[in-house]
């Protein structure tokens, strides 16, 4: 674990780690190279310098289409959703004080994807209503999960009473596909696959305001989240609020979350293995907010990639991408922790 450097700034002093910061501009310096990579791939192919030329101005007007309309809105949205999911994964796993916890097992993605589900069998909802229908759907989830933990959010209480939700949601799911007409439910199900198809520059410009805004108190929290892995007498000992520092937590993760599924739908895995590949990389035990993010974002952003790429012409969605990546990622961590314990 690098040691900390005190950088100074006028007659401020903040305390820097150098392994974090490098990684942060590694991983910067891989999403600039994927998104330059992703630019360049499709029905449409340009070269490197045909994508320069565009984004400065001089392209075609096909090229400018292509580039600035198709394919640039995809790429940025992969990394502000991937970015807030790995944030959000960050969020959860410091507050259950568990490297498993993440909002895809703790049920507020399914809770999310439920509100969406209500919205298009119960009322044919369009885009907005569906966005909207998952927020409602992690914000009432989130209310549930409080009401049954009685403002207990830490350690395995919050695993068990997620992953119990997780599955009474994903029943009530299942139960809303089968119970509607063939059009509603293959609807339904194209959402549930998570995909960045079809996005605009309004939405990258939402979610990204979103993740801008809810980034601010989540950096606030993550001090004092690592401090609640001492326990919470002993953090409550040196002052910190551990029962108000909870429920910010919660609440920040799970608008982290609903703002995420709104725009896309649920993408599974990336705010599981975002923050645990984070902390690897970084060193650190703590909540790595800024590197989880940023790892969230390449993640997706590789996925998508890979998904439009994999079986040319052909496409598979986002979601299904990082699910099956994350897939192979847990039974390879089951597996380190099997053979760990065994030792």
């Amino acid at each position: 674990m690098s040691a900390p450097t005190d950088v100074r700034v006028g007659e401020y002093s903040v305390r820097v780690r150098p392994r974090p910061v490098v990684v942060v501009v590694v991983l910067l310096a891989l999403a600039v190279v994927l998104g330059a990579v992703a630019l360049t791939l499709g029905e449409f192919p340009l070269p490197l310098s045909g994508v320069v030329d565009t984004l400065l101005g001089s392209g075609t007007r096909a090229q400018q289409f292509v580039v600035l309309e198709l394919r640039a809105p995809r790429v940025v949205l992969a990394l502000v959703v991937g970015a807030t999911l790995g944030v959000a994964g960050a969020v959860f796993q410091a507050l259950a004080r568990n490297a498993l916890a993440s909002p895809d097992l703790l049920g507020f993605t399914t809770g999310a994807a439920s509100g969406a589900l209500v919205a298009i069998v119960a009322f044919g909802a369009g885009a907005l209503g569906t966005a909207g229908g998952a927020v409602v759907g992690v914000l009432v989830t989130a209310g549930i999960a409080l009401a049954l933990l009685g403002g207990e959010t830490g350690g395995y209480r919050l695993v068990l009473v997620g992953i119990g939700l997780n599955a009474i949601l994903y029943s009530l799911n299942n139960y809303l596909i089968l119970r509607s007409d063939l059009s509603t439910a293959s609807a339904a199900q194209t959402w549930l696959v998570g995909s960045l198809n079809g996005r605009d520059w309004t939405t990258v410009a939402v979610v990204g305001i979103g993740l801008v805004v809810l980034l601010v108190p989540a950096l606030a929290v993550a001090r004092r989240l690592d401090l609640l892995g001492m326990g919470d007498e002993a953090a409550g000992s040196i002052g910190v609020p551990v029962r108000s520092t909870r429920v910010v937590a919660l609440v920040v993760g799970v608008l982290l979350v609903g703002t995420a599924t709104a725009a896309v739908g649920p993408i599974a895995f990336v705010a599981l293995a975002a923050p645990q590949l984070a902390r690897r990389l970084a060193g650190t035990t703590g909540p790595t907010m800024i590197a989880s993010g940023v790892l969230g974002g390449v993640l997706l952003l590789a996925g998508d990639v890979l998904g439009q790429r994999l079986a040319a012409p052909a496409q598979f969605p986002a979601g299904t991408m990082t699910a099956s990546i994350g897939g192979l990622y847990l039974v390879w961590l089951l597996a380190r922790e099997w053979k760990a314990d065994r030792g």
